[in-house]
């Protein structure tokens, strides 16, 4: 690199001199510049231009963080399944693991067109109001139930900060809370951070089981209950009205909450029972809608509904903690859900998916010679595998394979009834992909 041959002080040529020397644009010089001055290799200075900055000392003996050990205690905090949900894979890896939307699925051109539009408000970095924008709050209430109102929503930064507001406001540390099990892993680890104690009950093909439900809140007293009734992850089970109404009743018997996670209410092909919010008079469901996976991963919007007294509690105890999520994002979603764009978006994203499940399930049929549930849309398939494998073993090795799954033990929260594999279809790059990746997948397999 050049400017490791200059001095610490000498200015770098003009912008002018870059871009003849390299052949480049304006806007690519700024922005290596820029670039430059983010990793603190130059400084700039207005009016003057650009210098080399002051190269640090190395240390002589690397410091010493062993106090830390003593002052920070036993106490841990998990973040591997979440990690894994997140982060990038390397080139050439085929991703069949994750829960956000490939690239190419997500409305890039429409999120620009919003967000350049939001910024240009002349109120756009003002403090919103704190529960959200009242535009934003009114279309999250029509979007989940024709008697909701605005007044029911609080707008969050997203699904997992809207579970971590909603559960520090309905338990205090220690207390037990009741998941499905399986479950979203991010719910397990955000628990435990925050001191909950993860309690599960088993699911089967229409989801979270009442009679073992209300099993565990006479055994432990416990106060809430998390479920996803609609395409839950990881199995893809939706619960029917019977079932939902029978969920409703065992929690109004024990005085609890329901803590209600609809993630995957736009991911939805088929006909499905409307959220238990919706039947719910008593405030007992807490209902939680996010945004992020159908649009992209940083869009991190999310509405929270709730009546009574809890509503409050948990505007109070986002405001305290996170205040509110940016007013620019904020508008921004508003300007995106209400464009004619939307509607098309969330049609061309369905069929998208559609095919990718398809696709999916016929590779997992013939080359694994398994069957697992069609789902009635979302993102996932709960694949069993054959009884004795390490699901965790052999999802290292598919990695080392070049495809990215997930292995089912982390969805647990105590024993697994079984080993399973998590393959997603959402975040491939197409269904050849897809194909390719469990060809990958069963060839570790055997």
């Amino acid at each position: 690199m050049e400017i490791r041959a200059l001095r610490p002080g000498a200015r770098l040529p003009s912008s002018r001199a870059l871009m003849e020397r390299h052949r480049v644009s304006p806007v690519t010089v700024t922005r290596a510049i820029g670039q430059l001055a983010a990793e603190g290799l130059v400084v700039t200075r207005p009016g003057s231009g650009a210098f080399v900055a002051e190269r640090p000392r190395p240390r002589a003996d690397p410091p010493d963080f062993g106090w830390q050990a003593v002052a920070l205690g036993d106490r841990t905090v998990d973040a591997s399944t979440v990690r894994e949900l997140v982060s990038p894979v390397p080139d050439g890896m085929i991703r069949l693991s994750g829960g956000y939307l490939h690239a190419s699925l997500q409305p890039s051109r429409a999120l620009a067109t919003a967000m350049g539009r939001a910024a240009r408000r002349p109120d756009a970095w003002e403090a919103p109001p704190p529960a959200g924008l009242a535009g934003l709050r009114t279309w999250f209430a029509r979007a989940t139930g024709p008697d909701l109102t605005p007044d029911d929503v609080t707008v969050t930064g997203g699904g997992q900060q809207s579970l971590a507001t909603v559960l520090r406001a309905l338990l205090p540390p220690g207390s037990p809370l009741l998941v499905e099990s399986p479950t979203y892993p991010g719910v397990l680890a955000l628990a435990r951070t925050i001191g909950l104690q993860p309690v599960p009950v088993p699911v089967d093909a229409d989801g979270l089981r009442p009679d073992l439900l209300a099993e565990a809140f006479g055994v432990t007293g416990a106060r809430a209950v998390y479920c996803q009734p609609t395409l839950h992850n990881p199995t893809g089970a939706v619960m029917p009205s019977a079932r939902r109404e029978r969920v409703l009743a065992v929690a109004r018997a024990a005085g609890a909450f329901v803590v209600e996670d609809d993630y995957a209410r736009h991911f939805v092909t088929e006909p499905v029972p409307p959220p238990l919010v919706t039947a719910d008079t008593e405030g007992r469901v807490v209902h939680i809608a996010s945004l992020t996976k159908v649009t992209a991963p940083s869009v991190r919007i999310a509405g929270v509904i709730a009546r009574g007294p809890v509503a409050e509690r948990i505007r109070s105890a986002q405001l305290v903690t996170d205040f509110f999520p940016a007013r620019p994002l904020q508008e921004a979603v508003l300007e995106l859900v209400g464009s004619p764009g939307w509607t098309r978006h969330l049609a061309a994203v369905g069929t998208a998916l559609t095919a990718r499940r398809d696709a999916l399930l016929t590779a997992v049929a013939r080359e694994l010679g398994a069957a697992p549930r069609r789902p009635s849309g979302g993102l996932h398939a709960w694949v069993p595998l054959p009884a004795g494998t390490d699901d965790r073993a052999v999802a290292e090795a598919a990695a080392r394979a070049g495809v990215r799954v997930s292995a089912g033990r982390p969805y647990f929260p105590a024993e697994a009834d079984g080993p399973h594999a998590r393959l997603s279809w959402g975040a491939a790059a197409s269904e050849a992909e897809i194909a390719e990746g469990v060809r990958r997948f069963a060839g570790v397999l055997a």
